[in-house]
């Protein structure tokens, strides 16, 4: 469509052009270049992740199926329009809610990067319902000091109680170390953690908004918990992700990526006092109860055709 690689000019990111809308992408009117993928968004058209989603995007039309960690109700238009071009598409998500009967042995087998301290649940045991913003980067993304010391006092501002995951190695090339003055502050009411079972946090009546990375894993796990997010989206599928939630689910507000204090304050109070974030609660919700819906109906049938047609070869 012309898009996309950008110009070799730089000036490409800065200038405005990623807020042009790109027309002509099945199911996803509106969408802005700055919300594709940040793989697509590159200025070298020999990019190695671009030639390698080109790839596999050619790779799937072969595939006997197609399988989505999501679920028909919150994205029917996006797998209608898959599926006129691709293999038999099957959404059998949240697959988080389809480990029922297989959670202890999961929980054995262990997928996180980062060892988890349970205890922050015993610490939200302690708080009020709705009361406390829940903080995750997800494993991977790192962010500069600045932009930690950002976070934290608009944290500290807010008054509101929060849970934070503070992984050694948040900030790029340093430790996230957090001032004194700031742990001062927020003594009683802030938690730290280095990681935490998030699907277990998301759930506690406690915990009433998330401030996220939105990686596709965590965003999922919030809208299956009924809880909304403040999105602050790095790279990779995140920016559309962000897109969803706050354009067309109603469970979200994004955060600019130059990311200051005030505005940090300012959104945790419009998420967790404010009308607009009483809202986004209420579609939460009705999120929630969708997704339990499809791991009982749609998901868990699409998982059995695609084991006995994909697999088994019983059609």
């Amino acid at each position: 469509m012309g898009y996309a690689p950008l110009n070799k000019d730089t000036a490409d990111l800065t200038n405005g052009y990623l807020d042009t809308v790109v027309d002509g992408i099945p199911a996803m009117k509106g969408i802005r270049l700055r919300d594709v993928p940040s793989f697509i968004r590159t200025t070298n058209p020999d990019d190695f992740m671009v030639r390698f989603i080109l790839q596999e995007t050619t790779r799937a039309k072969r595939a006997s199926a197609i399988i989505l960690n999501t679920f028909e109700a919150l994205e029917q238009s996006v797998l209608d329009a898959l599926s006129a071009f691709l293999p038999p598409t099957y959404a059998v998500g949240p697959l988080h809610l389809l480990e029922t009967g297989l959670t202890d042995r999961l929980d054995r087998l262990g997928s996180n990067l980062w060892k988890e301290e349970p205890d922050c649940l015993e610490w939200l045991d302690s708080q009020e319902p709705g009361s406390v913003v829940y903080v995750n980067f997800g494993s991977i993304t790192v962010m500069t000091p600045g932009q930690l010391t950002e976070f934290a006092w608009g944290l500290a501002n807010s008054g509101r109680s929060f849970l934070w995951v503070n992984r050694p190695d948040l900030v790029s090339g340093e430790k996230a170390v957090l001032e004194p003055e700031f742990m001062e502050a927020t003594r009683g009411r802030g938690r730290m953690a280095r990681w935490c079972p998030q699907e277990r946090v998301l759930r506690h009546p406690a915990v009433g908004g998330f401030l996220t990375h939105s990686g596709w894993n965590s965003t999922l796990e919030s809208v299956s918990s009924g809880v909304p997010m403040i999105c602050w989206p790095f790279f990779a599928e995140q920016q559309m992700n962000c897109w969803y939630c706050c354009g067309e689910w109603g469970v979200g507000m994004e955060i600019d990526s130059d990311v200051k204090r005030d505005e940090v304050e300012k959104q945790v109070r419009s998420l967790m006092e404010g009308k607009v974030g009483r809202e986004m609660r209420r579609r939460a919700v009705e999120w929630k109860n969708l997704a339990a819906e499809a791991a009982k109906g749609p998901s868990h049938r699409n998982l059995r055709k695609v084991i006995d047609e994909a697999l088994l070869g019983n059609v």
